[in-house]
This record gives structure tokens, C-alpha cells and sequence, in this order.
């Protein structure tokens, strides 16, 4: 499995962060109706509980948010994916669905409110990767987005540059149909261990439901980085 380092610049912002980390060998493809359903069931508790100025309260989209000012970033302008993601559900617009991995992610974010990434392991470039913050004028092409500021955002880095934020992934990381070995990265920065670990097991359910998920998760607590 790949060496996850979490940095001391991450630390000073978010000295409480957890990460969950899941490598699995799969098969995507389309989304199966099945995943479709819970992810409109999902959809509807959302809505039964939160409106669009509650959802900042959520706690994992809270500490995600207090972690984007702690280092500079304003949250409203740059705001998480799991916030983006829940706004747009409580707003009642329509969801597109992308593939089984990146819509199983989705339903993950929307359940336990934490940034998921979803990435392609074989794009990712070496056998570590590293937790810090975005540097001035640091390349990124975040998907759908075109070019990112990612100065100052939380941001995972392998030995090719920047590859993950907690506000879009890169296009250089992105799954597609062809991909056969994922990255999902859960990021707790609200500190609750027990929760990123029920969020993982979500996440495993679904990856051997949806797409004959197999292989290995994991927990990386700041605390011990870097860590194996």
C-alpha cells in the first residue's frame, strides 16, 4: 500500500484531521440502478434534516470549513466538495450520474458529510503520497473546473505534484469506465475516528456491491505521520 505522510503544515490547521484510505482492485462502469436508489434515499434523509444554512453546521463540513480559514482559504469561495455536493441536493437540483466509482463516492460524501476522493491508483505517481497545503501559483486541474487556486487549501501531493483537495480532484487522477484500481480517500477533519471508520465500511460495502471492490483500508490519524 502506498506510504501516507501527513505534514506538519497540514498539522498546524488541522491538528485533529483523520483520513481514511481505501486501495481496491474493481470494475467500473455505468451506475447501476440499485446505487441510484440509495443514492436518492440518501438524498431524501438529507433533505429531512438539513436545509442549505444548516448543512455549514454539519460537522464534518464545519471542520473542513474552520480547517480552509485556519490556513487562509476562504470556504464560501472555495467550498468543500461534501458541502457543494450536499447545497446541491438540498437546492433540489439533479445529481448527474458519472460511473459506478464516482457516484458510490457521492453517496459516501452525502452520508457522512467528509470530502471523498475518488482517484485512479495507477495514475498516481510513486508509493507515497503527502497531506499539506497548496503552494502560490501551484499547478492544478481541478475536474470540471479548469484551473484551481489551490494555494493555501488542504492538498494531496504524489511525486508528480498535486493531485487531490478536498474541493475537487484533478483531472490527471480521475477515474474513468477503464479503471481497475481505485484510491478513496476520506477526509475526517472533524477528528472522529470512529465515524471515518464507519464511513469506510460504507465505503466497502458499496465497492464489492457495485463494482467487485477487493483489497485493503485503512486509518491514518496526524498523529502518526508519516505512516505506513
Amino acid at each position: 500500500m502506498l506510504n501516507i505522510n501527513i505534514t506538519p503544515e497540514l498539522q498546524s490547521v488541522a491538528p485533529q484531521y483523520v483520513g481514511g484510505f481505501i486501495e481496491a482492485e474493481v470494475v467500473n462502469g455505468p451506475t447501476p440502478a440499485a446505487l441510484w436508489q440509495e443514492i436518492e434515499t440518501c438524498s431524501e434523509q438529507l433533505r429531512a434534516t438539513f436545509d442549505t444554512t444548516t448543512i455549514k453546521q454539519q460537522a464534518g463540513i464545519a471542520t473542513t470549513r474552520a480547517a480552509y480559514k485556519a490556513a487562509g482559504k476562504d470556504p464560501s469561495r472555495y467550498r468543500p466538495s461534501c458541502e457543494q455536493l450536499a447545497r446541491r441536493v438540498l437546492q433540489g437540483k439533479a445529481l448527474f450520474s458519472i460511473d459506478t466509482l464516482v457516484d458510490l463516492g457521492n453517496l459516501v460524501s452525502l452520508a457522512c458529510g467528509y470530502s471523498t476522493a475518488v482517484l485512479d491508483r495507477d495514475k498516481i505517481v510513486g508509493d507515497t503520497i503527502s497531506l499539506g497545503l497548496g503552494r502560490p501559483e501551484e499547478p492544478y486541474e481541478a475536474i470540471g473546473r479548469g484551473q484551481l487556486n489551490i494555494a493555501d487549501l488542504p492538498v494531496f501531493r504524489d511525486a508528480d505534484g498535486a493531485f487531490a483537495t478536498p474541493t475537487s480532484d484533478s483531472v490527471r487522477t480521475m477515474c474513468t469506465e477503464a479503471t481497475t484500481k481505485v484510491l478513496i480517500i476520506i477526509n475526517g477533519y472533524d477528528g472522529d475516528a470512529e465515524k471515518v471508520k464507519q464511513a469506510l465500511e460504507h465505503t466497502w460495502q458499496l465497492l464489492t456491491r457495485y463494482a467487485k471492490g477487493s483489497g485493503e483500508a485503512r486509518i491514518v490519524l496526524t498523529a502518526q505521520a508519516p505512516s505506513a
